[in-house]
């Protein structure tokens, strides 16, 4: 019997016919990009956007691949030559493809050396990311950068040595004007409102620092554009890895697995070249606020409410928390009564629409998304999927009896992992330690805890925090989560609901 091979260039000639390959003459291909944080989600999304480009319009625009958090990338991605399997999973319904548009990739944990020799490289136009909410080191609340954060600290100390995202892409531009001038497009594909805002508020805060005329360079040289991203890529499981070899004979150590439904919507705001990506369904907008809030109030906000709350009802995954009649009937309420009306009308949606289509995607069981995977760093999250329409509701006088369960919800997911809850579960949040603090020190008093958790003005804005309906309506919510019951307050919260509505006077036409 013959052993089995790893996914290799000098395979895909030998792969089995289920197996869709790039449709292009990869030794070809020249790099023309890069992207920062090479994970699950970009081999599922800007990755195959890039292929299915490069199928249709062939062009010098090959990623190189780099990741300055763990993993590493060599003995992976690397040794199958940037070569991957991207499953697309719907129920029973399997897709399998491998990849091609990843040339090369380059592990930057060590040094950041590696990486500014990439982003520094006239051959390189674009630079794409996804480094988390956490990577751009900004303040949560206002989207500034965190000048009391420990790498900005570092790189402000030793900006030839940087190991922040800001740090590393301002050293970058710094190269780049001290040796060729060329400009670069910096787009951010991770999930925050106003992304390009943001990072082009990091790089330039941390620019200005550094008083050697660079950020005025950055300012007529690179440009930030938003975008807004979706599509769900669970975190890949060794169930992924082995499939690929029972179902198609070959050994594939980067797979990739995301669900059928992808969009892409970016703002025109370009330094020079940019690949085509609108010719394969991305789409170039002036301006990507109404599809950003559309897509994080409703699909995120449903994410991160099911995600806690079904921690907090013993239930693993996403679709078995939106399988839960009571959950699925919370969240639809959420969504369409409280959730929709704070937002802009998005050109060519139908939001009712949005959010059965959204609900959906959360039933597909064979993505199996782990409640605790998404609740993972809540903290950096909450603010644009639930402070934000919750503030826009109390502005317009309206109900927020639903939308303060999920914050409430973040709250006691992250108690319960305190010394004195019995450390329920083990959490990853970068404000999960304050929140224990506050915790061990309160003991089980909800009004003392919402107290101490609101008023961590990195998360929840000093306006809001103070708001005597806001307040009140958590700290019910918590006392209930808190519970031997939790679910029991999300029944009472529903019903109250029921109540406010049926008490609103009719509105005249």
């Amino acid at each position: 019997m013959s052993a089995i091979e790893t996914l290799s260039p000098a395979l895909l000639e030998r792969l089995p016919a289920a197996v869709q390959t790039p449709a292009y003459h990869r030794a070809a291909l020249a790099a023309g990009m890069a992207h920062l944080g090479v994970g699950a989600f970009h081999r599922c999304h800007q990755a195959e956007y890039t292929d299915d480009l490069l199928s249709l319009h062939f062009d010098r625009w090959g990623v190189i691949g780099i990741n300055i958090r763990p993993p590493s990338l060599t003995e992976t991605l690397g040794r199958q030559s940037g070569l991957y399997t991207r499953l697309i999973r719907e129920n029973s319904h399997i897709e399998a493809r491998v990849i091609g548009s990843i040339l090369e990739v380059v592990d930057s944990q060590a040094s950041a050396a590696p990486a500014l020799d990439v982003l520094s490289s006239p051959d390189i136009e674009l630079v794409t990311m996804t480094v988390t909410e956490k990577g751009y080191c900004h303040i949560p609340s206002s989207g500034e950068l965190d000048l009391g954060h420990p790498d900005i600290v570092h790189d402000l100390a030793n900006p030839e040595r940087p190991r922040s995202v800001p740090g590393i892409l301002a050293k970058a531009l710094e190269l780049r004007r001290a040796t060729h001038g060329r400009p670069l497009t910096l787009l951010s594909c991770d999930n925050i409102p106003t992304n390009g805002v943001i990072l082009a508020n990091v790089v330039q805060a941390f620019a200005e620092r550094r008083e050697n005329g660079l950020a005025e360079w950055i300012e007529a040289n690179a440009t930030f554009p938003s975008a807004m991203v979706d599509r769900i890529a669970p975190a890949v499981t060794q169930d992924d890895l082995d499939s690929v070899e029972q179902w198609f004979g070959y050994r594939d150590a980067a797979v990739a697995v995301g669900e059928p439904f992808r969009q892409w919507v970016i703002e025109r705001k370009f330094a020079g070249r940019m690949p085509r990506w609108d010719l394969v369904g991305a789409t170039f907008v002036d301006d990507v606020t109404p599809f950003e809030h559309l897509k994080m109030r409703v699909l995120n906000g449903a994410q991160t409410t099911l995600a806690t709350l079904g921690v907090l009802a013993g239930l693993e995954h996403t679709s078995d928390a939106i399988a839960d009649p009571l959950l699925a009937a919370f969240i639809r309420r959420m969504l369409v009564e409280e959730t929709l009306p704070t937002l802009t009308p998005v050109p060519g949606m139908d939001p009712s629409a949005y959010v059965e289509q959204s609900l959906g995607r959360l039933r597909n069981t064979a993505i199996r998304h782990r409640n605790h995977q998404i609740a993972t760093d809540g903290s950096q999250k909450i603010v644009q999927r639930l402070l934000n329409p919750i503030r826009d509701r109390l502005r317009q006088g309206e109900s927020i009896a639903l939308l303060s369960i999920p914050v409430a919800g973040w709250m006691a997911y992250l108690i319960q992992a305190s010394e004195k809850f019995g450390k329920r579960w083990p959490v990853s949040d970068p404000y999960a330690g304050k929140v224990a603090a506050i915790a061990d020190a309160t003991g089980r008093d909800a009004k003392a805890l919402v107290a101490g958790i609101l008023a961590i003005d990195t998360i929840f804005d000093p306006g809001l925090a103070a708001n005597e309906t806001f307040r009140k309506a958590v700290t019910s919510a918590l006392d209930g989560l808190l519970s031997d019951d939790p679910m029991a307050t999300v029944r009472r919260n529903l019903k109250q609901a029921d109540t406010t509505r049926l008490k609103r006077p009719a509105r005249s036409a």
